[in-house]
């Protein structure tokens, strides 16, 4: 069993950055996928970012490339988005997700375990 506890989020201004953190516990193994999504009021949840455990691979999706860092930090057990230069539109909750087995996905289906999320509000 893993467990997924997201932090870091709040209100922001537009051009602002923010560090998510996605604090891991439970057994986890190089093998697994750590995804990034959001959900913003009336829309479907969406993928943000993915990186494998060990810290290789990393996608994401055309919305926040070049803006968003997804790392992992295995000592610490905890897998990070670094979001700079945020928009209006950024405003969302940000859940991280596991994957067990398999490669990237950006599917929500696709993962096992979830976090409960953390709100993002950037104003402009």
């Amino acid at each position: 069993q893993v467990h997924l506890v997201e932090s870091g989020g709040g209100l922001v201004q537009a051009g602002d950055s923010l560090r998510l953190s996605c604090a891991v516990s439970g057994r986890t193994f190089s093998s697994y996928g750590m995804g990034w999504f959001r959900q913003a009021p009336g829309k479907e949840r969406e993928f943000v970012a993915f990186i494998f455990w060990s810290g290789d691979s990393t996608v994401y999706d055309d919305s926040v490339k070049g803006r968003f860092t997804i790392s992992a930090d295995t000592a610490k057990n905890t897998v990070y988005l670094q979001m700079n230069s945020l928009k209006p539109e950024d405003t969302a909750v940000y859940s991280c997700a596991a994957r067990r087995t398999g490669g990237v996905t950006k599917y929500p289906l696709g993962y096992d375990y979830w976090g409960q999320g953390t709100q993002v509000t950037v104003s402009s």
